[in-house]
C-alpha cells in the first residue's frame, strides 16, 4: 500500500479504529460512472455492516456547501460517528468541509473519475474493498488546505486548470464522464488559450511578481509524484507545494502537458516550485476562476492559502490492507 507522504507526520491513535461507530455514507448522485453503480455502493455498505451504516444522498445545487453541511448535521444528529464520502474528489472535499468543525471522523470511498484523495491514502479503487480497508484503518488528525475559507484536500489553482474544468463540464454533458473526455477538454482549453496571468505572490513574507498560465497549490504528494513533479517533501513538512507553470503560448502548454503525462517535466524549464506555509496571491482582475479539488467558482482576489486551524479526524488504512 502507498502511504501518502502528505500525512506521514500525522499522529495516529495507539490502536486500530476497527469500531467506527455508526457510519453515514454520503453518495453524490452526480459523481463519476461508479457513483451510478448502486451495486458498488451496496458492497461498501455491506463491508461497513448494514446494521451500522446508513446511506444519504446528496445532489450539488446552487449552495453545495450549505446543502452538504445540513446533510452532515442531520447524519450526526441521527447518530453518525464516522461520515464517509461516496463520490469523487469534489464530494470528499465537500464532506471534509462540513466535518471539519466537528469531532466526527471523516473517510472517503473512490467513486469518482480520478479519486486522487482516496488513492493517495492507499485505498483500493473498488468501493467494497476500500470500505473493508477503512474498517481496519487508524484515526489520524491532520490539517487541510484552505483558500479564503474553502477547504481543499488535493489542490487549489488559478489560471489554465480552472479553465480546463469549465470546459470539462460541457464535454461531460455531451459525451459522459470518462477520463478520455477529461483529456479532450485539456486540448480544447489549450487551443483557446490567450495570455498568462500577472500575479503578485507573498509566500511566507517573500513577495514576488510572476507571469504564469497556471498557479497550482498542492497538498497531495500522491498527485505530484504521479506526474513526476517537485513538492512531496514540502507537503510532508506541512507546507504547500506551489507550482507555477512556464510558457506564453499554446505550443508551450502542449509541450508541458506532454511532459507531465510522460513524467518528464523539469523544474526550472517547465515550471517553478516554491514551498510555503502561507501564500497570498493578488491580481488586477475583479474576479477570477479558482478551482478546488476538481470543483470551481468565481471569487474575488486576493487569495489567501493557509492550513486549517482545526484538525480533521481522518481514517488511513493499515499497511497490510493493500491486498484486502
Amino acid at each position: 500500500m502507498l502511504q501518502s507522504p502528505d500525512l506521514a507526520a500525522a499522529p495516529a491513535d495507539p490502536a486500530p479504529s476497527a469500531d467506527l461507530g455508526r457510519v453515514a455514507v454520503i453518495a453524490n448522485r452526480k459523481s463519476g460512472t461508479n457513483a451510478r453503480d448502486n451495486a458498488a455502493i451496496e458492497r461498501a455498505m455491506k463491508a461497513f455492516g448494514t446494521e451500522r451504516a446508513r446511506r444519504y444522498s446528496w445532489t450539488p445545487g446552487k449552495d453545495p456547501d450549505g446543502s452538504m453541511r445540513r446533510l452532515v448535521e442531520t447524519a450526526i444528529r441521527e447518530g453518525a460517528q464516522t461520515v464517509v464520502s461516496a463520490g469523487g474528489d469534489g464530494t470528499a472535499m465537500a464532506v471534509a468541509q462540513a466535518v471539519l468543525d466537528t469531532e466526527t471522523t471523516f473517510a472517503a470511498l473512490p467513486l469518482g473519475t480520478f479519486n486522487y484523495f482516496s488513492r493517495g491514502l492507499g485505498l483500493p479503487e473498488e468501493a467494497g474493498e476500500a470500505a473493508a480497508a477503512l474498517m481496519r484503518a487508524r484515526r489520524h488528525r491532520i490539517r487541510v488546505g484552505m483558500v479564503n475559507g474553502k477547504v481543499f484536500l488535493n489542490n487549489a489553482s488559478l489560471g489554465i486548470y480552472p479553465a480546463i474544468l469549465k470546459q470539462r463540464e460541457s464535454v461531460y454533458a455531451r459525451y459522459g464522464r470518462h477520463r478520455i473526455m477529461a483529456h479532450w477538454s485539456v486540448a480544447k482549453t489549450f487551443l483557446r488559450f490567450q495570455r498568462p496571468m500577472r500575479l503578485t505572490l507573498d509566500a511566507d513574507g517573500r513577495v514576488q511578481s510572476r507571469r504564469t498560465p497556471l498557479l497550482f497549490v498542492s497538498r497531495s504528494a500522491f498527485q505530484l509524484e504521479r506526474f513526476g513533479l517537485s513538492g512531496a517533501g514540502a507537503i510532508s513538512d506541512d507546507s504547500f507545494a506551489v507550482l507555477m507553470g512556464r510558457g506564453d503560448t499554446r505550443a508551450d502548454l502542449f509541450r508541458t502537458a506532454l511532459r507531465m503525462v510522460t513524467r518528464t517535466a523539469v523544474e526550472g524549464r517547465d515550471y517553478d516550485f516554491i514551498a510555503a506555509r502561507r501564500l497570498t496571491v493578488d491580481m488586477r482582475k475583479a474576479r477570477a476562476l479558482v478551482a478546488y479539488d476538481g470543483e470551481k467558482s468565481l471569487a474575488r482576489p486576493p487569495f489567501d492559502f493557509r492550513m486549517s486551524d482545526r484538525m480533521l479526524n481522518i481514517l488511513i488504512p493499515e499497511p497490510d490492507t493493500e491486498d484486502a
